[in-house]
């Protein structure tokens, strides 16, 4: 894993990435990649001196299966708590699906990027279905306040790309932006600050507004849910991407 503040980890799974928030002894995971990833994920917190005993909660920035596999799977070996946005409950708890399916993948499926990162993917559970009945939603906290869980994350609403997406303001000027922006997916021909491709998202114009959730965050650096770390203002980073369409 790579530090990208005092305490903020940031760890790579299947084309997807995840977080760690060390505060002492304790942790707290943004994301888990998918469920094939869980041991990786284990695999980063050992490197950096953690267990998954240590992990308090799992924060969900959206339900996709990419992002939220491996919660489940650390949740039926640890029973990891596992939270999300009120609005994203339904969501994650298998109650409404805003999941991309594989006709959404059929115009852009004979080129040779999508057959290679469905062949990555198919190995880490593309082709299943995560429902987590158990999940929470975040601890009650007044808006822009941080969350009582270690690290003291500061949830950002973001909704779009899921109802209930949300991004978290981090100690040390990151910002975690989930799949609300990112800095490449390997669909993508290009790095840099740019928004997934449209049918990724349950609601692709508002996802295109809710940039602007991003762009006031008072930070110096992405976390982003698929690519690099990125430094620079969010407010470059959101007009980076809107250039780039």
């Amino acid at each position: 894993m790579r530090e990208l503040a005092s305490g903020v980890w940031f760890g790579s799974g299947t084309h997807v990435t995840f977080l760690a928030l060390v505060d002492g002894a304790d942790v707290t995971l943004i994301d888990a990649g998918w469920a094939g990833d869980a041991d990786r994920v284990e695999a980063a917190l050992a490197s950096i001196g953690r267990r998954p005993q240590d992990v308090r909660a799992i924060l969900v920035t959206h339900a996709h299966i990419d992002h939220v596999g491996g919660a489940a799977k650390l949740h039926e070996r640890y029973g990891t708590p596992v939270l999300a946005h009120p609005k994203e409950l339904a969501h994650a708890r298998g109650e409404a699906h805003e999941q991309a399916g594989p006709l959404d993948l059929l115009p852009i499926a004979w080129r040779p990027r999508t057959l290679r990162w469905m062949a990555d993917v198919a190995r880490v559970g593309v082709l299943g279905h995560v429902a987590m009945p158990y999940a929470q939603p975040f601890p009650d906290a007044a808006p822009g306040a941080p969350l009582d869980v270690p690290g003291a994350p500061v949830p950002v609403l973001c909704a779009g790309h899921t109802s209930g997406h949300t991004a978290f303001l981090l100690p040390g000027g990151v910002v975690a932006t989930g799949d609300a922006l990112v800095t490449g997916h390997p669909l993508s021909g290009s790095t840099g600050p740019q928004l997934l491709p449209a049918f990724f998202s349950h609601d692709p114009a508002r996802t295109a507004t809710t940039l602007d959730a991003i762009a006031g965050a008072d930070a110096d650096q992405l976390a982003p849910g698929h690519g690099e770390p990125w430094r620079g203002s969010p407010a470059d980073a959101v007009a980076l991407a809107r250039a780039a369409g």
